[in-house]
């Protein structure tokens, strides 16, 4: 299988000639993506970059490939059904063991409905010399990154926007809307990033450019419609039982040590028991723990499970101390930014198992294919009157008018809940499709991808497959959720396999103590927050003073400033992340 790395590329307009060092800047703002090699492809008005985090044919994998036209690819890429690929193209003579040489050899008889074929993440760059054509495209769950910008003489793409910034290829201007979003949702939706210049390539689209123009976009659906299937509970859970094997077996397959981030809760415990089952050993786990806190913690229940598969167990501890040190350096990974404080502790595991693994597999997607939030019974419980209001009110609500900043808070997801309430759907898969559209992306996922390359590991997400989706979506939704109980099919299985896991006890979530490492300096830190550049153009000091008056109340809102405070520090004024929260607003208030 191919290596998790970093991609950039550049088309010029016109013919005009490439300037070789964008390239170099490019690939020097991705080298942690993949510290193992690098490569590139450069063809006068066109270049083409990789970094290599090596995983799978560590001796031939090397990008970019080719294929005898003379198309060339590279790509940030597992694709799991590599080989039942090779076998339907047996008159094709491989030149690798990479997985992804066969995107290529799709390509020439698929042209670009090539993605169609592919089970596994990827965000993919092909150039083929024979049309002069760019095909960008990206998996449908949007689990690896790619975004893009066109300016007036070039088309430029990268795994990371702050690659394109750094490259001089995009200014550090905002869009105030995505900011609002930012603030209120803790995400931000659709094509669109914060950045004004920059863009996504969107879940499952595939973007045809020539000239340095896009000529077309296509759209590879994650959710496939369709009736559910007639099929008794009894068979359900057998269907299941067969889909997680199934797909547990395809994301353990590796030449390096990989591992599980185990957070106590189902769907992590669920892959505990299913690596287990496939004969990973030693199974090598990782939970992060709040010692001293009064915080929520399912740090037991991942002991607990970790001891009945006999795991090879490690805790991150993480103290108000870490926070303060910490915060600045997620904040610049998360150059698309999200203000989930879960990020703070995915960052810590990911600098903890570094140090032996380059592989973690982990739970996102459970909660959106198997209907884990509370939202979801919700819905069946009221017959879906609230199904399209989800996420009704921001975290600023009831903290008076913030100057009017975040107006305009909710549009984009309005746009995205009216294009998903398909007719057909049931109130639940409505509310499924706009999960997996705007929050599993752009906060979720996000999250895992920055928090992990940061630290050259590569993260694998099961439940984020064709297979589990094909079969999940289109379950009925008595299946996955009672009016009283979240992922119903999912907890029953796992009670049979695994009850170690306490499968019926309330979710708790993966929300690290943020109230109590806030107040351990609240006074210090509001103060600086109050004085951050960024902070000032759109918060009057009163606005920050009530967000830190009540933090248990609105600890969101507080978090979601200081995290702001520091991503603006270092993302718009470019002000380094070493150092304290202390340090780098205090270097930001200079500035200002």
């Amino acid at each position: 299988m191919m290596p998790m790395c970093g991609i950039a590329g550049v088309m010029m307009r016109d013919g005009k000639l490439l300037d070789v060092r964008l390239l170099d800047r490019l690939e020097r703002a991705l080298a942690h993506r993949g510290p193992d090699s690098k490569g590139r492809f450069i063809s006068r008005d066109v270049g083409l970059l990789n970094t290599r985090l090596a995983i799978i044919d560590l001796a031939t994998g090397g990008q970019p490939l080719y294929e005898p036209r003379g198309a060339v690819l590279v790509a940030n890429a597992e694709i799991y059904n590599d080989p039942e690929i090779r076998q339907q193209l047996r008159e094709v003579d491989f030149a690798t063991r990479s997985d992804c040489e066969v995107v290529l050899h799709l390509y020439r008889r698929d042209g670009v409905g090539f993605v169609d074929a592919l089970r596994g993440m990827y965000a993919i760059a092909l150039y083929d010399p024979t049309s002069h054509r760019l095909i960008l495209s990206r998996d449908p769950f949007g689990i690896k990154p790619l975004y893009y910008v066109e300016t007036g003489e070039s088309f430029a793409f990268a795994s990371e926007p702050q690659a394109l910034l750094s490259a001089g290829l995009a200014h550090r201007s905002l869009r105030s809307p995505a900011r609002a979003e930012l603030l209120q949702l803790k995400f931000t939706t659709g094509a669109g990033t914060i950045f004004s210049e920059i863009r996504r390539v969107l879940p499952g689209e595939t973007l045809i450019v020539s000239d340095g123009s896009i000529l077309e976009r296509r759209r590879r659906a994650a959710l496939k419609e369709g009736p559910a299937p007639t099929v008794d509970y009894q068979d359900a859970l057998r269907q299941l039982d067969s889909v997680l094997v199934d797909t547990v077996e395809h994301h353990l397959r590796s030449d390096v040590p990989y591992g599980l981030f185990l957070s106590g809760g189902i769907d992590s415990a669920a892959l505990a028991g299913l690596m287990a089952h496939a004969g990973a050993k030693p199974l090598v786990t990782f939970t992060a723990a709040f010692p001293g806190s009064t915080a929520a913690d399912e740090f037991p229940y991942a002991q607990r499970v970790a001891r009945f598969i006999g795991a090879e167990h490690h805790v991150v501890e993480m103290a108000a101390s870490d926070f303060w040190h910490l915060a600045p350096r997620v904040a610049a990974v998360l150059d698309d930014p999200t203000t989930d404080a879960a990020a703070l502790p995915t960052y810590a595991l990911a600098q903890a198992a570094q140090r032996q693994l380059k592989v973690v597999l982990t739970g996102e997607g459970g909660d959106e294919m198997f209907c884990g939030y509370s939202r979801y019974y919700r819905a069946r419980r009221f017959y879906g009157l609230f199904t399209h209001m989800a996420r009704s009110r921001g975290e600023f609500n009831g903290l008076g008018d913030m100057n009017g900043a975040l107006d305009q808070w909710r549009d984009g997801l309005s746009r995205t809940e009216l294009e998903q309430s398909l007719s057909g759907r049931s109130f639940i898969q409505t509310l499924q499709a706009i999960d997996c559209a705007e929050w599993l992306p752009n906060d979720l996922l996000t999250k895992v991808d920055r928090c992990l390359m940061a630290h050259g590991l590569e993260g694998r997400t099961p439940f984020l497959d064709p297979v589990v989706a094909d079969f999940a979506f289109r379950l009925p939704d008595g299946t996955k959720a009672t009016r009283t109980m979240a992922k119903r099919l999912l907890r029953d299985w796992l009670a049979a396999h695994m009850p170690a896991a306490e499968p019926y006890r309330k979710k708790t979530g993966f929300n690290p103590p943020i109230v109590e490492w806030i107040a351990d300096r609240q006074t210090v830190l509001q103060k600086l927050v109050a004085h951050q550049p960024g902070i000032r153009e759109i918060f009057r000091r009163e606005d920050v003073g009530n967000a830190f008056a009540n933090l248990h109340k609105h600890h969101q809102a507080a978090w979601s400033l200081v995290f702001y405070a520091l991503w603006h520090s270092h993302h718009v004024l470019e002000v380094p992340c070493d150092g304290t929260i202390e340090d780098v607003l205090s270097q930001a208030a200079a500035l200002g």
